[in-house]
């Protein structure tokens, strides 16, 4: 894709940080990428353009609307992504009627005024970076709850920390032995952030420098000049008291190397996180709260206020500094080292690479959106025999009967598409001029035999192509499944290798179906995602061809299944009856009409029609 982002980056935030490993991983993924901020030094190899975004001057921001609009369209940008509200101010303007989507990152808690809430400015998607701020958008900006997405900020932890996981804790942890304790406070010393160092420096650090005579306490952050003047004071009292034991860092570009010789971090946000990824331990302290020690119990809470810098509702921010006191004292008497599990935890879900994809996917979510593709009837389809089967779940069409759909999907003019195909008219490998006026998808799970010999000659001779979802398993030749639950059911013979290799060199797509066809709820979670995480890359090495859609075995699905199935690669994740209304309001539970042995010309009528999802739902009352 060709990725626009803007951005106020007067001094170097978080929200610069966050944007500029964005777009240094979305170039590494192929993807080309400018910036346009109130700097050109950046440190990216994207293209970089200047431009006063921070000034909000109307006649400024027309100007900078118009720079934005000129750059949209003499680059061929696909999507615009703002990383302020200024930023998103000047966006809005600059694409009005161009038809190209606007994402915005929504870093922190907006100002609650009249043209917040009428003016919404922040475009077609919006990423808000946790949980709280998610919530803070819809109950106090009355942002609509279908239009946010929560991605926290993402961090390189292995680039810059190559180690394994096991090397690096002991190698840190050895470190923090062999020198003095170190308690550090790393984040910016204005504002907010300002406030709260003022207050440890005048409440929590004198009681902890005199109670532990080798404790080094560290200032590590940029804008120290604009420390509060209360802070300044106790500052310079501390050094004369300590001298060297208080170091003041200021701002570094070595914060790893800090925080590797740090016993006790204290911050939030990026601070947090990265110290966490590296396991050094950290008290949650930042604009909106204290959250405490992060500890595996305490994460999912420190997280969804982005450990302390974002509140749900708008609220006083008093800090009880008494009880960071005296967090800060029993952790220095007895020093608990951060999880291995804590660490993976953190790092799985701040990892860069994975928040760049799911990024990359809002980008997807807003072109296709933008677009105007709503509705797309997705159809399954199971058994294609010569003849009706003996069968109580009638999840079969006979040759005769499926030879009429596609006469009736050829007369009807509908046009038969993959979910690859759409995948690559939302990654922009394929103009959206060229999008089917009427598309369709059609499914197949499990891979019978008789997709073979009966399915995919007519498949052929109407010039269609389809999704054939199959079982990782290759060993699995015929649907034990069903007769596991019902020895009565007929036995219906699997494809083999070879077979299932013709649909591919046909063009179709494979799709993942688990190794087994279990019910994926009844398994615990790291059964399920086995059996998801092998089917996919069983399927791509003895296809070789790329699986980028999985099928939910019976329809059975949660929450918890469809994270598995995220985390496991796949794009799309197909589910029974259940889903949004498009394929955008939750690709990983996309809605299936179910094909029955007598579908009618009314019935192949109303399960192909824009309107049969709602109707679907209303019937049934979901």
């Amino acid at each position: 894709m060709r990725i626009l982002h803007v951005l106020s980056a007067e001094f170097f935030a978080g929200s610069v940080a966050y944007a500029v490993q964005l777009a240094e991983a979305h170039r590494a993924q192929g993807h080309q990428v400018w910036l346009l901020s109130d700097s050109d030094q950046l440190p990216t190899g994207a293209t970089q353009l200047k431009a006063p975004i921070v000034n909000r001057r109307y006649g400024q921001r027309l100007r900078n609307a118009r720079r934005i609009r000129q750059l949209v369209r003499q680059e061929s940008i696909d999507v615009v992504h703002a990383h302020s509200r200024a930023a998103s101010w000047v966006s809005y303007l600059g694409l009005r009627g161009l038809g190209v989507p606007l994402v915005s990152t929504v870093h922190g808690r907006q100002h609650l005024h009249t043209s917040t809430s009428l003016f919404d400015v922040y475009g077609d998607k919006v990423i808000a970076i946790c949980e709280n701020l998610r919530q803070h958008l819809i109950t106090e900006v009355k942002m609509a709850p279908a239009k946010i997405v929560a991605i926290p900020n993402g961090l390189a932890f292995d680039a810059a920390h190559p180690a394994s996981l096991n090397e690096e804790l002991e190698a840190s942890n050895n470190s923090s032995l062999s020198e003095p304790p170190r308690l550090a406070f790393v984040g910016r010393f204005n504002g907010g952030k300002g406030e709260r160092a003022a207050a440890l420096l005048m409440q929590v650090f004198p009681v902890l420098l005199r109670e532990f005579p080798a404790l080094r306490v560290a200032l590590i952050g940029g804008e120290l000049e604009q420390l509060p003047a209360a802070g300044k004071a106790a500052l310079a009292q501390l050094q004369t008291e300590f001298g060297e034991r208080m170091e003041v860092v200021g701002f570094t570009t070595d914060v790893a190397g800090w925080l590797s010789r740090t016993t006790l971090v204290i911050g939030a946000g990026r601070v947090a996180i990265e110290a966490l990824g590296v396991g050094r331990a950290v008290l949650a302290l930042g604009e909106a709260s204290y959250e405490g020690l992060v500890t595996e119990a305490t994460c999912a809470a420190a997280a969804a206020s982005n450990f302390g810098d974002i509140s749900a509702q708008q609220a006083g921010a008093e800090v009880d500094f008494a009880a960071v006191l005296a967090d800060a004292r029993a952790f220095l008497q007895a020093p608990a080292p951060v999880t291995e599990a804590l660490q993976r935890r953190v790092r799985a879900h701040y990892d860069l690479a994975t928040v760049a994809t799911r990024v990359l996917e809002t980008y997807q979510v807003a072109r296709m959106q933008k677009a105007g593709i709503g509705y797309i009837p997705v159809l399954m389809y199971h058994k294609i025999p010569d003849a009706p089967l003996a069968t109580k779940h009638q999840i079969y069409v006979t040759k005769e009967n499926f030879e009429r759909h596609l006469a009736y999907f050829k007369k009807r003019k509908l046009t038969p598409i993959t979910f690859a195909d759409y995948l690559q008219y939302a990654r922009g490998e394929r103009p959206l001029s060229a999008f089917p006026a009427r598309p369709l998808i059609l499914t197949f799970d499990d891979g019978y035999l008789d997709n073979y010999t009966n399915l995919l000659p007519l498949m052929q001779q109407y010039g269609y192509r389809g999704v054939l979802y199959l079982l990782g398993d290759f060993e699995v030749r015929y649907n034990q499944w069903d007769l596991a639950a019902d020895p009565t059911e007929p036995r219906a013979d699997i494809m083999d290798c070879e077979q299932k290799q013709a649909f591919v060199a046909a063009g179709w797509e494979i799709g993942a179906h688990t190794m087994s066809h279990p019910h994926l709820t009844t398994l615990t979670l790291p059964e399920a995602a086995s059996e998801i995480q092998r089917s996919k890359a069983a399927l791509e090495t003895a296809l070789q061809t790329e699986i980028v859609s999985f099928a939910y075995p019976f329809g059975d699905l949660n929450e918890a299944v469809k994270d598995a199935v995220r985390a496991a690669g796949f794009a799309l994740g197909v589910s029974t009856d259940t889903g949004g209304m498009a394929i955008e309001d939750d690709r990983m539970q996309v809605f299936r009409v179910n094909m029955f042995p007598n579908e009618s010309t009314s019935s192949l009528f109303k399960k192909t029609s824009p309107w049969y999802r709602k109707y679907y739902r209303w019937k049934r009352g979901k």
